[in-house]
């Protein structure tokens, strides 16, 4: 399989898996951290993300890369990767769900996007900057696989910072409670029902911000 199919071949997986019922547990585990960027005025322009691979997939990923030193790939040579991820990504909006005051809100295409290899796991940095830039009192963040291909969970350090945010802005995140368990009890036909095609739903994490 070629480097650049990689992770396309990921999230289609993700997609192609959804009739089957391996679906109802996850196959990929992505440690999250996310920053929200505010500008001079007050206004959010955006979220940073950084999601670190589990192991075995970062082990799949990198097979097949050619690094000068055996073992640690530079993020020159992980870009031609990177890209297939953020291209993979917009498919599915990239995991990532904002409301303003209560309104739906679109993201533009990723930024400043780059892999880098630590400790035998891949780390996806990418900024996702707003269509428009916003001031809304309450700003609700969700990230999460509506199919629940991908487990996302924010890291238990410092997993989501207000970048430049106004004074008097706070902060909470709410964390999905481990429901892998319940996951796996439920067959195909369950999943497929009504109330569990947007089954990721009830992993997401979500993050909210009031501001003054």
């Amino acid at each position: 399989m070629g480097m650049r199919a990689i992770l396309g071949w990921l999230f289609a997986a993700g997609l192609l898996l959804v009739a089957g019922p391996a679906i109802a547990h996850p196959h990929v585990w992505i440690t999250a951290s996310s920053e929200l960027l505010y500008a001079e005025d007050g206004s959010i322009t955006g979220v940073r993300h950084a999601w670190t691979f589990d192991d075995m997939f970062s082990a799949y990923a990198v097979q097949g890369l050619e690094a000068k030193k055996k073992g640690a790939y530079t993020r020159e040579e992980l870009g031609p990767l990177a890209q297939t991820n953020v291209e993979s990504l917009k498919e599915y909006a990239y995991f990532t769900f904002a409301k303003a005051d209560g309104k739906k809100e679109r993201f533009g295409e990723p930024v400043d996007y780059f892999l880098d290899y630590k400790d035998t796991v891949l780390t996806l940095h990418f900024t996702l900057p707003l269509k428009t830039p916003l001031k809304p009192k309450q700003l609700v963040l969700e990230v999460f696989d509506r199919s629940f291909f991908i487990d996302f969970q924010m890291a238990k350090d410092n997993p989501v910072k207000l970048v430049g945010a106004p004074s008097g802005c706070q902060m909470k995140l709410d964390r999905p409670s481990d429901g892998t368990a319940t996951a796996q009890k439920l067959n195909e036909q369950t999943f497929m029902d009504g109330p569990n095609a947007n089954f990721g739903m009830m992993f997401a994490n979500k993050i909210t911000v009031d501001c003054p």
